[in-house]
């Protein structure tokens, strides 16, 4: 049992031993705690007044919100005007699109998740992909 590792086999002999904790290795410092790591600066602390602290970057989400919510309500009128409020959904993620292509990326605000070519990706794609289904509606 000399050369078994102490995690090896049952914890008896290790009781025994009186070693059930981890070993201490020579030279070695455990890591510091946290409360020891200085802390960093937050990124918003250091930035100046920008369109997120004005609150400027929520528009357009918030008109494509609109849009979405506005096309939801006419669909829920009845089938008589699923197709129009299709195509009302496909319109605001086309507007979505849009946005985030023409406003930089401070103010695109939540319309950003990704790089902008993926999310103007992402949006015409849904959005056409919507305005075809309208177009196919009755």
């Amino acid at each position: 049992m000399a050369n078994t590792p102490a995690n090896a086999g049952s914890t008896e002999g290790q009781a025994a031993r009186g070693t059930t904790g981890p070993r201490a290795v020579p030279g070695h410092r455990g890591a510091p705690s946290r409360a020891a790591q200085p802390r960093a600066a937050s990124p918003r602390a250091a930035q100046p007044q920008s369109a997120q602290a004005t609150g400027l970057a929520w528009v357009p989400y918030l008109i494509v919100l609109a849009g979405v919510a506005a096309g939801v309500l006419v669909v829920f009128q009845g089938s008589k005007y699923a197709a129009q409020g299709t195509g009302l959904l496909g319109c605001a993620l086309l507007v979505a699109g849009l946005a985030r292509l023409v406003l930089p990326p401070r103010l695109a605000g939540l319309l950003s998740s990704r790089r902008k070519t993926s999310d103007v990706l992402a949006f015409t794609a849904f959005g056409a992909g919507v305005l075809v289904v309208a177009l196919m509606l009755p």
